[in-house]
């Protein structure tokens, strides 16, 4: 079983190459290729979680050269966790992106763009999972920012190079700051490999310790968009295309998260900053959900919530106790698919309306039930009604917070409270506005143009368009291709697989609050392990 292990990593890597072959050619084949690489990562996600639910951690030696020289890939519970629940994700994306036609884009393209960054920016996410060292994982974030570039970037417009320019900037800042870190840490442990260091660290005088501590904590909180290192993402996601921004909200924040949890218990167990991640994650909560509240754009809005649930899982990180840890575990599991699936639901709503404008929607309840549906549960899932699997996650959280006492954790679990009822407040102002009244004078229409050559060609001296105001012609005309050869128009009637992957992916919700028992129990698990320490460090040193 431990052989499965980099195959998450290197199958997606591989199939690169063919379809970079391929090129722009044999659509058909570039879909099935596609999906059945995605298809295989999820079937190997599920055998990996399971074979470290059953016999521990899973744990691999590249070339076989042991630490720290060689490369060591590592599957534990919580990275099986991971795994499996981003693989779904990305399928479904997949899925949505080729009923809206994203793909297809690729025709006038010297190369495939599309399909070959996004199984690069799979195997960067599933790399910084599986990563046994602090030099893979940075390895892992590179090649995410790599594919997160080109995929944030694509359909050439201004405004997507201007917020791709900043998202690279930041995230090269990061970068930066990261490998200064890694050098820190090898010239003082002599070694980058988690299970070494987390034997190693412990000799380090404290304030070396936690210098180290402080660093790597600020390099993951810039990817996680903890407050205040967040001002990046509202202006960066909500203007790439639907799929895209729907990947990076549910999957690339949460990798910033995955790498705080693995370093926070594996290398600094009883960690010195736990009072100052407790700020920070109060302080992403309230500013990230007050953000929101101000919004009057869907995207914008659902990027504020993004911000502000962030806080919730460095909630349960900076307690470091058993059940803050497995509740923590199960707001990533759900928020990466909560958060996924509403940034879906707003490319529907763009698909159909031209627009994620609130102000100028309205009447989507009456006009189209099954969108309604599709946004409504998602939405009270990420509100935290009982018994949604958001509900969940957070009264493990907040139970722990009152088992833990002291003033900051009480100020976490009021706010924690406080973020809850404002982000129902939010969601229900949308529903009100979007879905319950009635449809505004000068709603879009059908046959809106979202992007188009002009979007592309419009000169510096020229206003530029906000994002999905659109450019009316006649319904089903053909218009001008944009940048990668086709033109997206607005459509009463949405393509089925995009309503199919989003309405699977409201039912994956579904699925934590269902089998809530299970789940909770599976993360109380990986919670013990990864307090414990031993398990992890024994399977990678054989000790």
């Amino acid at each position: 079983m431990n052989a499965l292990v980099p195959l998450p990593v290197l199958l997606p890597l591989c199939v690169t190459g063919l379809k970079l072959a391929i090129g722009p050619r044999l659509h058909r084949l570039q879909r099935f290729i596609s999906l059945a690489v995605l298809g295989a990562v999820l079937v190997l996600s599920v055998l990996l979680m399971v074979a470290a639910d059953r016999n521990g951690p899973l744990s691999v030696h590249l070339g076989d050269f042991a630490p720290p020289v060689g490369i060591t890939l590592v599957a534990d519970r919580l990275a099986g966790l991971m795994l499996t629940v981003s693989s779904a994700v990305t399928l479904l994306v997949l899925v949505y992106s080729l009923g809206q036609g994203m793909a297809d884009r690729d025709d006038q393209a010297p190369v495939g763009v599309f399909h070959p960054a996004y199984l690069i920016l799979v195997a960067g996410v599933s790399c910084t999972f599986l990563a046994g060292d602090l030099v893979n994982l940075y390895v892992g974030f590179e090649i995410m920012l790599v594919a997160s570039f080109v995929l944030l970037t694509i359909g050439g417009t201004a405004t997507r190079i201007r917020a791709g320019s900043t998202y690279v900037i930041i995230s090269l800042f990061s970068s930066v700051l990261f490998l200064i870190a890694i050098a820190m840490t090898y010239a003082v442990a002599g070694t980058v490999n988690f299970a070494q260091l987390a034997q190693r660290l412990q000799e380090v005088p404290l304030g070396v310790r936690t210098l180290l501590e402080a660093m790597l904590l600020t390099v993951f909180a810039i990817k996680a968009a903890v407050f205040p290192l967040a001002a990046w993402l509202p202006d960066s996601y909500p203007t790439a295309p639907a799929p895209v921004t729907a990947v990076f909200a549910g999957l690339l924040t949460k990798v910033g998260v995955y790498s705080m949890l693995r370093t926070e218990t594996l290398l600094f167990p009883g960690h010195r900053l736990g009072d100052l991640l407790l700020l920070a994650a109060l302080a992403s909560m309230l500013v990230g959900i007050l953000g929101a509240v101000a919004q009057t754009d869907l995207k914008r809005v659902l990027s504020f919530t993004l911000i502000s649930h962030i806080g919730y899982m460095v909630f349960g990180i900076a307690l470091a106790a058993r059940g803050s840890i497995s509740g923590a575990i199960v707001y990533v599991a759900h928020h990466i698919t909560v958060q996924t699936t509403l940034f879906l639901v707003a490319g529907l709503i763009e698909r159909r309306d031209g627009t994620t404008e609130l102000t100028r929607l309205g009447g989507l309840a009456k006009a189209a039930p099954l969108l309604a549906v599709l946004f409504f549960v998602p939405a009270m899932n990420l509100a935290g009604i009982p018994p949604l699997s958001g509900f969940i996650g957070k009264l493990g959280l907040m139970r722990a917070g009152i088992e833990a006492g002291g003033s900051w954790a009480w100020a976490l679990v009021a706010g924690s409270a406080a973020t809850s009822l404002l982000t129902l407040y939010v969601m229900a102002k949308v529903w009100n506005l979007a879905f319950w009244r009635d449809a505004p004078p000068g709603a879009e229409e059908e046959g809106v143009v979202l992007e188009s050559a002009e979007d592309d060609d419009s000169g510096d001296d020229e206003e530029e368009e906000p994002p999905g105001s659109g450019l009316p012609v006649p319904a089903g005309a053909v218009v001008a291709a944009g940048f990668l050869g086709q033109s997206i128009t607005t459509t009463k009637r949405l393509p089925w697989p995009m309503l199919a992957a989003t309405g699977v992916a409201v039912a994956l919700g579904l699925s934590y609050t269902v089998f809530g028992g299970p789940l909770t129990t599976f993360t109380q698990a990986a919670a013990t392990e990864l307090l414990a320490r031993t398990p992890y460090i024994e399977a990678v040193l054989g000790r």
